[in-house]
């Protein structure tokens, strides 16, 4: 299930999703000095996955969003197969909540990375009001898909 505060940010591109205020910004955070804060806690594969999302940042470019989905596995998933099929229940409850391929029409590359992130941080502090494994992941595949096919909003793009 998706968490829902009942309020959505309406894109330009008719794209909705859940309210970003009161949340964190955690595309804002200093994702380096965050990535040594988590690899001090959890270790340096936990570490890693924040490390490539700020490479990504840094860069545009969506090969670093592939290495920080790929060192997911072993931590948050089994598999690929695991992590592809959990990720597909959550396409499924996003359909439910916002309309089939909303997210294809089209938000902001620094929407998903500040999900990701926050969504990622929760699963590494154990929360379990959300399926975050599979949140971090579709943040990351749709990030991935925008700067693809919708070039013009990776806002990270140089």
């Amino acid at each position: 299930m998706i968490k829902d505060s009942g309020n959505r940010t309406e894109f330009e591109s008719g794209a909705v999703r859940d309210i970003q205020e009161g949340k964190g910004r955690c595309d804002l955070l200093p994702l380096e000095v965050v990535a040594q804060i988590v690899e001090d806690e959890y270790g340096y594969e936990e570490a890693s996955i924040i490390r490539a999302i700020e490479i990504f940042k840094n860069s545009g470019c969506q090969g670093h969003l592939y290495a920080a989905m790929s060192n997911t596995k072993g931590l948050m998933f089994l598999s690929v197969s695991t992590m592809l099929l959990e990720v597909a229940i959550h396409f499924e409850d996003g359909a439910k909540k916002y309309g089939d391929r909303n997210w294809e029409k089209g938000i902001p590359t620094d929407r998903y990375i500040d999900s990701a992130v926050r969504h990622y941080l929760k699963y590494l502090r154990g929360d379990t009001d959300e399926q975050h494994d599979r949140a971090f992941i579709w943040n990351i595949m749709c990030c991935i898909w925008t700067c693809e096919n919708k070039p013009e909003l990776n806002t990270y793009a140089k």
